[in-house]
């Protein structure tokens, strides 16, 4: 029993509360209290009760709780732990405050949100995925803020449907975000809360997310890409007065070669991915290989280049400044900052084209898209995308297949 437990540790105290934070299950969470020198700080103990089972004086979970042994015996246990971790921190004569006392109790890796999430990110930088976790790192600090400051942390068993439903209105409201923004921020907290399920530092009970929950829904987008007439342009213009302009105007006409190779797998095209009249390269997204002919406006491009000493024997120079292009975070990384580069070299040479779709390395891909139509088979479109299923090859070229839709507004309005 925990009767009469109330530690003091200096000026520090360590007390069990029901914490007045009502669920949506009508439930309150069981936290850890730190106050000191007024100041007070919780530490979350991913529980939680009915107001009428708790006993305040007691700091005890009733018998008219189905589980209260078990939860008692929990809240002896992890009071003890704390008082064990402020003791520690005294004899050591550091500082002890409320916030020193909750950091040295919870360190990295335990069940709180912000915890797990930096497991997550640090996964993110391992794996190379520079791009991932510069977007999911910026996500992370918008819900920080959200929550209340970038030292606050929260209890898995705190995101339930009606947090997500006050982050979805915030982010809506104040961050005047998109709908598909907003499913971005949910896929988030779900990898991470899925990845503390994992580690057994979170309660499915209290899952947000599927057929009880929140379902996670991307809104269809449009995809544009440049018309015939605009390709031709951009192969035509004169930009013989800015070699930079031109540079960026040949990647993105190699790509859309290519069937609208990925910016990234452009750059780190090598002049031995290049035989017998063919491009052989393994996608970076998903690895998947295959080759495919070399047009000869494609090599009438890759002619301006040859000649030319770069190192790790890469046909462009963005990524040669690179000691390792194995280190895939590095690569990401310096690949972001050279996309930025072309594309605003592109948006240029849009003007200068008098191209009024936007320009773009990724814009290469779409129009291919836009320029086959329905012209090519759907399943050697796959091939052409490397997509690994052909469901996402058809959910693809629909954006760009008119025809049907052309032909029955024809169908009304010429009828007049």
């Amino acid at each position: 029993m925990l009767s009469d437990i109330h530690i003091f540790i200096l000026m520090a105290t360590l007390k069990i509360v029901l914490k007045k934070d009502k669920k949506d299950d009508g439930t309150y969470p069981l936290v850890i209290r730190i106050t000191h020198n007024r100041k007070t700080t919780f530490i979350y103990l991913n529980q939680s009760i009915k107001e009428t089972d708790w006993d305040a004086e007691s700091q005890t979970v009733k018998r008219s709780n189905p589980a209260y042994k078990r939860l008692n015996s929990l809240l002896v246990v992890k009071l003890a732990e704390a008082s064990k971790k402020a003791i520690e921190l005294e004899l050591k004569n550091e500082s002890i405050s409320s916030k020193a006392v909750k950091q040295e109790i919870k360190p990295v890796g335990d069940a709180s949100f912000f915890s797990q999430a930096a497991v997550y990110l640090k996964n993110l930088k391992t794996a190379g995925k520079y791009n991932i976790y510069v977007s999911e790192d910026a996500r992370l600090n918008i819900i920080r803020e959200f929550i209340g400051g970038k030292n606050r942390d929260i209890a898995f068993s705190e995101i339930d449907i009606a947090f997500l439903n006050r982050l979805k209105a915030y982010l809506k409201g104040v961050r005047q975000v998109k709908e598909r923004t907003v499913m971005n921020y949910f896929v988030l907290i779900r990898t991470i809360y899925n990845q503390a399920i994992a580690a057994k530092l979170a309660n499915r009970t209290n899952y947000p997310f599927g057929k009880d929950g929140i379902s996670i829904k991307y809104p269809s987008s449009v995809k544009i890409g440049l018309a015939m007439n605009d390709v031709s342009a951009l192969e035509t213009i004169d930009l013989s007065d800015n070699e930079f302009h031109n540079h960026a105007r040949n990647i993105w006409l190699l790509s859309f070669y290519f069937a609208g190779v990925r910016a990234g797998d452009s750059l780190l095209l090598k002049w031995s991915d290049f035989q017998n009249d063919r491009l052989y390269y393994s996608m970076n997204k998903n690895e998947k290989a295959g080759s495919l002919k070399l047009s000869d406006k494609a090599l009438a491009i890759l002619n301006q280049y040859k000649g030319r000493e770069t190192r790790h024997n890469l046909v462009f120079p963005e990524l040669t400044i690179l000691d390792d292009v194995n280190n895939l975070y590095e690569v990401q990384r310096k690949t972001s900052y050279a996309v930025k580069r072309l594309d605003k070299a592109l948006k240029e040479v849009a003007q200068k084209a008098k191209i009024t779709v936007p320009l773009t390395m990724h814009i290469a891909r779409h129009t291919f898209g836009n320029i086959s139509g329905d012209k090519i088979p759907v399943q050697m479109l796959q091939k052409l995308y490397r997509h690994s299923s052909i469901t996402t090859t058809i959910g693809y070229q629909a954006n760009f297949i008119h025809k049907d839709t052309d032909d029955a507004l024809d169908a009304v309005v010429g009828s007049f």
